[in-house]
């Protein structure tokens, strides 16, 4: 078959901001779309996401300069192309990066492009009467068998995705058991219990970005015991039933060489929070720390991933899903696992390729959105389909979030 039709416009992700949406057509009839996500605490070597700039629209965040690069420039060079050869995914992938013609994706947008890349392989799948997992399995993956990833639910949000109620960004907990059905289930009781033991705190049940909660508390440490009291009283216990993990986000909180708590008044270095982590996880049995260091400070990521046995450190914004800087990574032994997020490199073929060489290297990878999200549930059938360890997708509440948690439960019931 061949592509017969590419027209991209403008929507709303979950922060009511602009984002871009690409419909694909086939000349069989097929239809697909696919929208893109976006990032508020963001790596400095990420792809450039396209913004209009123009003040006069919606202050300034409007995607038309990408929506436009969608319909005048890829689609007159991408329509009429064939795509059931072997590898024309893959082509039509390296075909838009030289389109675009730079190191950052800034000529066309990452967000145009995989709004098309992705786009692209769904209506691929939908063209085979495949299940998107299974296609994105046998093209990209057929090396590897299918798997549920844990699912890492983000319960309380702080820093820059909750207005700096903590200076840790995210407090997550994953379900011990990675079958869908028990760990959203999991995921979704622990969540409702905090949401009543804050109830009864008389403290805010509002929500961040992320739909995790942003009460008032004094410190980090507060966060942790709130979460396990709550599981407590319903019957979960902290170790047994699920794991906690944080995504610190460290270089929001990082200021000329050193790691400044505001909420709690301290200023640390490196070795200082490798410290104060160090008794987090002793205190709490911490399983995993993102970006627990400034995505320049690969020293003190170095440290303390030596330090850990059975901790996974990741690294998000150190390498934003390029390919070359988890090699780096990997040689230096930086971290041990790494989060995968499509929109910091700009296509699937490069997001692919970082899944890859992490599992090559026996890292864990983590599959994970963006706080500014919309309904398309696309890494849901990536997680899956590359046997990821995780699937990061925010708090079992907001629609943008719930779609991907509700995508595992249809691939577990072969739906």
């Amino acid at each position: 078959m061949k592509i017969s039709s590419i027209k991209a416009l403008e929507v709303l992700d979950s922060r009511g901001n602009p984002t871009i949406r690409t419909f694909i057509g086939l000349d069989d009839g097929t239809v697909a779309s696919s929208s893109v996500p976006s990032g508020a605490s963001t790596g400095s070597h990420e792809a450039v996401e396209l913004r209009d700039n123009d003040q006069k629209r919606y202050a300034g965040k409007g995607v038309l300069k990408a929506v436009n690069n969608v319909n005048n420039i890829i689609a007159p060079k991408l329509i009429n192309l064939p795509l059931d050869e072997l590898d024309k995914l893959e082509k039509l992938d390296e075909l838009m990066i030289e389109l675009d013609g730079t190191e950052n994706k800034s000529g066309l947008g990452a967000n145009a492009i995989l709004s098309v890349s992705q786009a692209l392989i769904k209506a691929a799948a939908a063209s085979q009467k495949k299940p998107l997992w299974q296609f994105i399995n046998q093209y990209y993956f057929s090396n590897v068998k299918p798997a549920f990833p844990k699912i890492m639910f983000n319960v309380v949000n702080g820093g820059k995705h909750a207005a700096w109620n903590f200076d840790i960004q995210e407090f997550i907990i994953i379900p011990q058991n990675n079958q869908p059905t028990e760990s959203v289930r999991i995921g979704s009781e622990i969540y409702h219990a905090i949401q009543r033991n804050l109830k009864q705190k008389k403290l805010s049940i509002l929500v961040g970005d992320e739909g995790g909660f942003s009460p008032a508390l004094n410190n980090n440490e507060e966060v942790f015991q709130l979460i396990v009291e709550a599981a407590n009283k319903i019957g979960y216990e902290n170790g047994r039933d699920f794991n906690l993990a944080i995504d610190a986000a460290a270089s929001e909180f990082f200021n000329n060489g050193k790691y400044e708590f505001k909420k709690e008044n301290k200023t640390l270095t490196g070795d200082e929070l490798i410290n104060y982590y160090q008794g987090l996880k002793q205190k709490y049995d911490i399983l995993s720390f993102e970006d627990p260091f400034a995505e320049s400070d690969w020293e003190n990521f170095a440290k303390f991933t030596a330090l850990q046995k059975d901790t996974i450190v990741i690294g998000d914004d150190n390498y934003t899903t390029d390919p070359k800087l988890i090699k780096k990574g990997i040689e230096e032994k930086v971290t041990n696992a790494v989060l995968i997020k499509p929109n910091q490199i700009g296509t699937i073929l490069e997001t692919v390729t970082a899944i890859r060489i992490a599992k090559e290297a026996d890292w864990k990878v983590v599959i994970s959105h963006r706080s500014g999200e919309t309904e398309d549930s696309f890494i849901a059938d990536l997680a899956y389909a590359a046997g990821a360890d995780f699937l990061k997708t925010g708090a079992p509440s907001r629609s943008e979030r719930t779609a991907k948690y509700n995508r595992l439960l249809e691939i577990e019931n072969r739906l």
